[in-house]
């Protein structure tokens, strides 16, 4: 059975994200770091539903706390799927943004992708087969204000993603990033209504986490094996 690590697996995109690869038969390693009791009801489930899973614990900005816990892990047996999903926001106007605010973000989404990527590498590379999937954002790709830290963060990792992939791509590792616009999440539903939403976005709806999550589930797979390197949007026609 194949591996698949999820970080920020107990939000709304990552636990479906979770359900997804476990569905698809990946034993999967659900990370959380604050959300550790969604993150055991999420293990409980999946368990139920015949699937296999289990926690990981740690914060992505310790590096050191991470490759530990994920050196341990693959002594025996690479992750063969990884899904960067961790980020947060934490939005201000910029002239009003404070350093530990730009620096926090930067932080949880761009360093902490460096973190868990990196101890991963070499066993993924060994083993020539991979999936590396990072979650960005539209704003990314159209800017928002309100959210430069966040913009600048996801922008970032959408060019760490060009690079790695055409460094691994003779190893039979594929290097992808998925841009969601407008989801269906707790944190969504407190910043747009509907409304809004029929005015921002083309099909008039927000998207799912399903829908993400099937996303990545196909880029997981074989029938994507030549695809890489690619900012793909999901975001109903926004941009």
């Amino acid at each position: 059975m194949k591996t698949a690590l999820v970080t920020g697996g107990s939000g709304g995109i990552g636990a479906a994200i979770c359900r997804r690869l476990a569905t698809d038969g990946y034993h999967v390693y659900i990370h959380a770091h604050h959300g550790l009791q969604t993150a055991l009801r999420l293990v409980d489930d999946i368990l139920a539903d015949g699937g296999s899973a289990e926690i990981l614990v740690f914060d992505v900005t310790d590096s050191k706390a991470v490759e530990e816990t994920l050196t341990a892990l693959t002594d025996n047996q690479p992750i063969q799927v990884l899904v960067n999903n961790a980020g947060i926001h934490d939005d201000a106007v910029f002239p009003g943004m404070k350093a530990e605010q730009w620096h926090r973000v930067i932080d949880v989404s761009l360093n902490g992708f460096f973190n868990v990527t990196h101890p991963l590498m070499m066993p993924m590379i060994r083993s020539r087969w991979g999936r590396i999937i990072n979650i960005s954002s539209i704003a990314s790709l159209a800017g928002n204000a309100g959210q430069v830290n966040y913009s600048a963060a996801k922008g970032a990792l959408n060019s760490a993603t060009k690079s790695l992939a055409k460094e691994v791509a003779s190893r039979g590792i594929t290097v992808n990033a998925i841009a969601p616009g407008i989801i269906e999440t707790s944190m969504s539903e407190s910043t747009f209504n509907t409304d809004d939403i029929k005015r921002m976005v083309p099909m008039k709806r927000a998207g799912t986490a399903s829908e993400v999550a099937d996303l990545v589930g196909f880029l997981a797979s074989d029938q994507a094996a030549y695809i890489t390197g690619q900012i793909i949007s999901i975001n109903g026609g926004m941009v």
